[in-house]
Order: C-alpha cells, then sequence, then structure tokens
C-alpha cells in the first residue's frame, strides 16, 4: 500500500510539473543565445553530469544500506 502512495505521489508530481511547462510563451531569448554561441551544450553536459554522478551516489548508498541489512 506504501508503493502505491508513493507511486501516486510520483505520478501527481510530474504532472504538475507538465503543466508548468506549457505555461511558457513560444520565445526563449536566452535560450536561443546560448544556443547560437555553443553555450547550450556545456550546460546540458553539465546537468548530465550532476544526474550522473547523483544516481550513482544514491545507488552506493543502497548497496552499503543492503550490506548492513544483510549482517545486522
Amino acid at each position: 500500500m506504501n508503493k502505491l502512495m508513493a507511486r501516486c505521489c510520483f505520478l501527481l508530481f510530474i504532472m504538475v510539473c507538465s503543466l508548468s511547462s506549457f505555461a511558457q510563451g513560444d520565445k526563449v531569448e536566452m535560450a536561443d543565445t546560448m544556443r547560437s554561441n555553443g553555450k547550450i551544450y556545456v550546460v546540458v553536459a553539465v546537468c548530465l553530469t550532476i544526474l550522473i554522478g547523483l544516481f550513482l551516489y544514491v545507488a552506493s548508498i543502497d548497496r552499503k544500506l543492503k550490506k548492513l541489512e544483510k549482517n545486522g
């Protein structure tokens, strides 16, 4: 039951986030400027690096926690 509640909350969160993206206008000058200068790729690379680092960190904590639960 707890898993179902967590999934429902996650789905609701994703839906709310997607609704806010539709509220933006058609023209985004900052993105166009960064894209024309080629800096958007640097921003995307940094964001991906941070996300990959966070996922690896959570995975390592999960492995350590499973090891502690198994031993304890």
